[in-house]
């Protein structure tokens, strides 16, 4: 297998994350002229922990432990959004506390390295303890972030390191989830 095949196995889904993480920065939420933010993306993030919590509820620990791909346990892809959901905690957080972003806050521009050297602590975790962790940490994330003011909502940039849209990073995993539980 060539080392470019290898690494498109290694990815938690078909897409590529840039081109992901490139979506996601457009999902901002929207401020419109009169200066009012746009909070759907409130709806949005309760409806992807919702079906979060109804997988975890469904799913048997064997099926949580039950492998994905070569790399990814049904429980590691819920880890794995709770690592990016972490990471928005703490930038919601620092934003609260009216600290500024440093440029450490940002995104490298490739993340593979991020997924790819928390896999194996991931998967250290018992699969039930660590989709139950992943259920805590959105919802933690969910109220922080929907606390925010919109003043400072209406300060995030397209380059901003925080996107209070949580939804579409774990929609895409709970699609891949649920669609492996049907297979």
């Amino acid at each position: 297998m060539a080392e470019g095949e290898i690494t498109r196995h290694r990815r938690l889904s078909a897409k590529n994350p840039n081109i992901a993480a490139e979506a996601e920065r457009k999902r901002r939420p929207l401020v419109s002229l009169i200066g009012v933010v746009d909070r759907s993306f409130v709806a949005s993030n309760a409806r992807e922990l919702q079906r979060m919590k109804a997988l975890v509820a469904r799913l048997s620990d064997k099926q949580l432990a039950a492998m994905v791909n070569e790399y990814w346990s049904l429980a590691g892809i819920l880890g794995h959004i709770a690592v990016w959901d972490g990471r928005a905690l703490f930038l919601a957080g620092k934003l609260q506390r009216g600290e500024q972003f440093t440029p450490s806050d940002d995104d490298p521009e490739n993340v593979d390295w991020i997924n790819d050297s928390s896999r194996p602590l991931i998967h250290a975790i018992a699969p039930r303890a660590l989709a139950e962790l992943a259920v805590s940490i959105a919802e933690e994330t969910d109220q922080l972030v929907a606390s925010l003011p919109d003043e400072l909502l209406a300060g995030l940039g397209e380059t901003s390191p925080l996107n209070p849209v949580r939804a579409d990073h774990r929609g895409e995993h709970l699609d891949a989830v649920e669609a492996s539980t049907l297979a």
